[in-house]
């Protein structure tokens, strides 16, 4: 149900070019109201930042591997995103995550060396490009106050990103991360579904952490972040509901 993006391309992005203003001097980036990326994702990777307001719309669990990173579940089944329709469009105020919102940018290293990042875009997209309208990016070579907000979101977002590594290796010290099952028993339904492929934090070894790191956490704010994950969790079934709703269910076993 929930992987890891993958290591050669992050989820979402088709391919990556960094954005300058030689190639780009007269480009232009377009805003929309259709997150047609979002269309068939069910998975949104997440930061630690949103597990508040992410935890009220949708369940927050962890891929699996050895790197686990928190995400978003927008719909249980791969392909089926309960929130966004066919054409992109949003279905009603549910929260989107930062690593949705930022595309089709994101900084990225040019080369495995390199120890600095860049803004970079999916050149695929059609939200940035020689267009007529649009915010311009450069202005005589130099970022405009539009380029300026986007690397400024983007920066943000990498901050983030590093606090959530940080809570994620946290929870893998103490040996909390287990794998996630969850069983759901449709009302007429002969055999219940099951999904799992994702990772949870394990109550029973939570309870068991010294007082110590537990008063810590509770101080460092972690320890509501725990919590946020486990009120999350709650939103599986009414996330299955959804789907069947909207004649997206899982087809019952012959």
């Amino acid at each position: 149900m929930a992987t890891a993006p993958k290591p050669d391309l992050p989820l979402l992005y088709k391919a990556l070019v960094p954005l300058n203003s030689q190639q780009h001097a007269t480009w232009r980036s377009r805003t929309t109201d259709k997150a047609t990326w979002l269309a068939k994702q069910n998975i949104v990777p997440l930061t630690i930042e949103e597990f508040a307001e992410a935890q009220r719309h949708c369940p927050i669990v962890f891929s699996g591997g050895d790197k686990p990173v928190p995400l978003a579940l927008m719909g249980l089944n791969d392909g089926v995103n309960v929130f966004v329709e066919e054409d992109g469009t949003v279905c009603e105020a549910v929260y989107v995550p930062a690593y949705a919102r930022r595309y089709p940018f994101m900084l990225a290293k040019l080369s495995a060396e390199s120890t600095e990042l860049s803004l970079c875009f999916d050149p695929t997209t059609d939200l940035v490009g020689a267009f007529s309208d649009g915010q311009p990016l450069f202005d005589n070579d130099n970022p405009t106050d539009a380029c300026k907000a986007t690397l400024g979101f983007c920066e943000q977002f990498e901050i983030a990103g590093q606090k959530t590594e940080a809570f994620v290796a946290e929870l893998q010290k103490h040996g909390l991360l287990m794998d996630g099952e969850t069983t759901i028993q449709p009302e007429g339904a002969g055999r219940p579904f099951v999904y799992r492929g994702f990772q949870m934090v394990d109550e029973a070894k939570l309870r068991e952490l010294p007082d110590k790191v537990l008063a810590e956490w509770s101080r460092n704010g972690l320890l509501a972040l725990v919590h946020f994950h486990f009120a999350s969790l709650q939103r599986m079934r009414e996330l299955f509901a959804r789907q069947v709703q909207l004649g997206k269910g899982p087809v019952p076993a012959a």
